[in-house]
């Protein structure tokens, strides 16, 4: 049985993330040159590590398909492959507000108006995870957002709803998941 793993890395740097604004998946904001340094370091660095890595994932958006690129062209040329529901959650009127000005709403679970809830979020991110879940051989690397590792965090036992774990740009993560397949097995066999 081929290993569960999926390797993580957040995006690099973009202009609200600089300004300590939010910024969803409903925002395709574009990375700075300092993202797209990251981006490279973080490449670099999973170089070092000799991390396996056969494909490379991302959703539509822009930071996180150029981070995606960036990556590949650093390792030599690995496969990418755009998978859209790995976006990050749709913010609506929170977007390029403060943190600290939605932080309370974000803890207490509110949906942004015009944005999407966090259950829908959640089964979209959950759904994409089950799809990408037969590609695992190939050794993924997925990048995407903060929110999106909150949610892979969660899928995997490793954080509940309410516990936060900052993500920096381009910051790598490790995720093993066997839990999820155990229990689209289970489901698959009732």
């Amino acid at each position: 049985m081929p290993a569960l793993h999926l390797n993580f890395m957040r995006h690099g740097a973009t202009a609200p993330n600089l300004a300590g604004l939010r910024c969803g998946g409903d925002l395709d904001a574009p990375l700075t040159e300092l993202g797209r340094r990251q981006a490279v370091q973080g490449a670099l660095r999973m170089h070092e590590l000799r991390l396996p890595l056969g494909l490379i994932v991302s959703s539509r958006l822009q930071r996180s398909r150029e981070t995606a690129q960036i990556v590949s062209r650093v390792l030599q040329g690995v496969a990418t492959l755009v998978i859209p529901e790995f976006a990050e959650r749709a913010l609506g009127e929170w977007n390029l507000r403060t943190l600290a000005e939605t932080e309370a709403a974000f803890v207490e679970g509110l949906t942004p108006p015009g944005g999407e809830s966090r259950a829908e979020f959640f089964d979209r991110i959950a759904g994409a995870v089950q799809a990408l879940l037969p590609r695992l051989a190939e050794q993924p690397l997925l990048v995407g957002s903060k929110g999106v590792a909150r949610v892979l965090r969660e899928l995997t036992g490793q954080a509940g709803p309410n516990r936060r774990h900052e993500m920096g740009n381009c910051e790598l993560a490790h995720f093993d998941l066997a839990p999820i397949a155990a229990r689209d097995s289970v489901a698959w066999q009732t």
